[in-house]
């Protein structure tokens, strides 16, 4: 050891870096955007970000959010934990909110809490989770930071009256000021305050403004349209279209459930989308200055070096792709595929890894891994591979959702019923369990709806996921599988291995949820969808149970979502006479 730690001096000195900061344990920034889109192509219309972030870090390309609402997804963030572990799965009580992050524990076990257990100065700036609000900001109060100004409900998303509380102190309202450059302006404090004591501690600073969200009103009727901007961003992207994909406003209907019945938009709400999809690139050139003056700040303090810069979202964003209103809560890629760069020591820079998985579950982990501490048991998720110039990692990551979509916009959502006694366009049912594999070999998006449907996508053919293969004659899919093939074998014998999969992570919990295929295969011979394949287990998963759903719920309740336990490969005697008996599905009963 201390010949290791001399070498690394030595080749910190010839490199013209002091001793105390090769030492030093690194800082770490991470900028939390809220509803950022990849596939509307967000990031090229952020210079700052592209300069000092992409061409000096990382880009992870398929980087997922394993459900697409903002605060299931920060306590998914905050945690290392897939939903149906922490039990948030809503941005309101009783399924979630604040008040479900803390009556299920989390206030007292999360990660500002661990970073500053672990000798870190914590910092946070902006918007934790929904419905942390004036009344409840203080009971409790939020627990793990040396330093914050959390923007509160219900004025969270109104970009110029908002209400903020800083270091725990009560609400102040600030009308007139712009909700992204305040919450910038207090990054900055808290940056040079960690600054200032780095020397002691090192720091974690989460900024988190609220763009490019919609803008909404809660009261009396919820109003959610698109986000205000900046008087100096206000002439920008005049011309800036929606990309026109195949998915954008398509002539026939795709997707399953009330997707599926989407009318066609017209041309007055296209146009109404183009601008309002305008708005929201506006909203984010804040948060692009902001990056830019936080890397000013650091380099000027010597501290550039020693410091990972994380830039992300809590979910993505729709907007006339699948005929859809503006909003998020699906299963496209447009959802759940999310913004991902950083950069940092080791890091390498200018380059893309498009052919690794991963997800917000492995957040917490990375940044615990980059603060030199170790992984907790209790992570669903594991450290991404930062510091690897290599396409190679995991395959798969699990997505779900409970409840309602909401659209947002003018033409998607008037309020008519108001926000708590229910939209009167929210779609129901909005209920489903989701798996995406992105290796060499083949890329698929698989889930399983509690209205019984499912949707297969190959995206190496179909990236824009307008081909459900699981469709027959494009009506739901229901029934009898269509006669096709997927990767060399026919569509049931791979759906049969695909649900044995989310069978696994739909209820997975720590090292199951990052490698399920050890758990169906404790000998360790299968790791991958190709390894699954081999027509000597077709008998053994053809019997696994099939995931399902009894009804369609607001949360997450296990009693209505089917089979939860799944069967164990040995290649034993119990396997050879299994395979001597009839197919039975647990739920329907004899079916050959």
């Amino acid at each position: 050891m201390r010949i290791s730690h001399t070498l690394t001096v030595l080749a910190s000195l010839s490199a013209g870096v002091s001793v105390s900061a090769a030492a030093a344990r690194p800082n770490i920034v991470l900028v939390l955007t809220d509803d950022q889109d990849t596939h509307m192509n967000s990031l090229d219309h952020m210079p700052l970000v592209q300069k000092h972030l992409m061409r000096q870090g990382t880009t992870f390309t398929k980087h997922y959010c394993t459900v697409a609402i903002c605060c299931p997804s920060r306590v998914n963030l905050w945690t290392g934990q897939m939903a149906h572990n922490t039990n948030v799965t809503d941005v309101i009580p009783p399924f979630g909110g604040y008040p479900k992050f803390v009556s299920e524990g989390y206030n007292d076990n999360h990660l500002a809490l661990w970073m500053q257990e672990s000798g870190y100065n914590t910092y946070y700036s902006g918007k934790l989770f929904n419905h942390h609000t004036v009344d409840n900001y203080a009971d409790p109060p939020v627990r793990g930071f040396t330093g914050s100004n959390f923007v509160l409900d219900p004025s969270t998303y109104q970009y110029w009256n908002f209400t903020t509380s800083h270091n725990g102190g009560a609400p102040q309202n600030f009308l007139g000021k712009y909700s992204p450059d305040f919450t910038a302006a207090r990054a900055y404090e808290f940056l040079d305050e960690g600054l200032a004591a780095v020397d002691e501690k090192p720091f974690f600073l989460v900024a988190a403004p609220i763009a490019p969200h919609a803008q909404v009103v809660l009261y009396p009727t919820m109003e959610a349209g698109p986000p205000a901007v900046a008087e100096r961003h206000r002439d920008l992207f005049n011309d800036y279209q929606i990309p026109r994909t195949p998915n954008f406003n398509p002539e026939e209907a795709s997707g399953v459930s009330w997707i599926l019945r989407q009318p066609r938009l017209n041309d007055t709400v296209i146009e109404y989308n183009d601008e309002y999809q305008r708005q929201r690139l506006r909203s984010l050139q804040s948060v692009d200055e902001m990056v830019g003056e936080m890397i000013s700040r650091l380099d000027a303090a010597g501290q550039l070096g020693n410091t990972y810069f994380i830039y992300t979202t809590d979910n993505g964003y729709h907007i006339s792709q699948h005929r859809l209103h503006p909003g998020k809560e699906c299963s496209f890629e447009t959802d759940i595929n999310v913004p991902m760069v950083i950069r940092g020591p080791g890091v390498p820079q200018d380059f893309v890894k498009d052919a690794v998985v991963s997800s917000h579950t492995d957040v917490a982990p990375t940044v615990m891994k980059l603060a030199g501490n170790p992984p907790r048991p209790d992570f669903d998720g594991r450290a991404m591979a930062v510091h690897d110039a290599v396409n190679s990692g995991p395959e798969h990551v699990g997505t779900e959702f409970w409840g309602y979509a909401i659209p947002e916009g003018k033409y998607g959502y008037s309020g008519k019923y108001g926000f708590i006694d229910g939209p009167a366009e929210a779609h129901p049912n909005n209920t489903y369990k989701g798996l995406r594999l992105e290796c060499a070999d083949y890329s698929l998006y698989y889930a399983v709806w509690c209205t019984h449907e499912r949707q297969l996508y190959n995206m190496r053919t179909d990236p824009w996921q307008m081909d459900n293969l699981l469709a027959n004659n494009k009506e739901k899919s229901k029934g009898s599988l269509p006669a096709a093939t997927l990767l060399g074998r026919d569509l049931e014998t791979v759906i049969d291995r695909l649900d044995a999969l989310v069978l696994v992570m739909k209820s997975c919990k720590g090292a199951a949820c990052t490698e399920p295929w050890r758990r169906i295969h404790p000998k360790g011979d299968v790791h991958s969808l190709k390894d699954a394949l081999a027509p000597r287990f077709d008998v053994f998963y053809k019997k696994q149970p099939k995931v399902s759903f009894t009804s369609c719920e607001l949360g997450y309740f296990p009693e209505v979502e089917g089979p939860m336990d799944y069967h164990v490969f040995s290649g034993g005697a119990l396997d050879r006479i299994r395979e001597q008996l009839p197919l039975v599905d647990p739920n329907w009963g004899l079916w050959t």
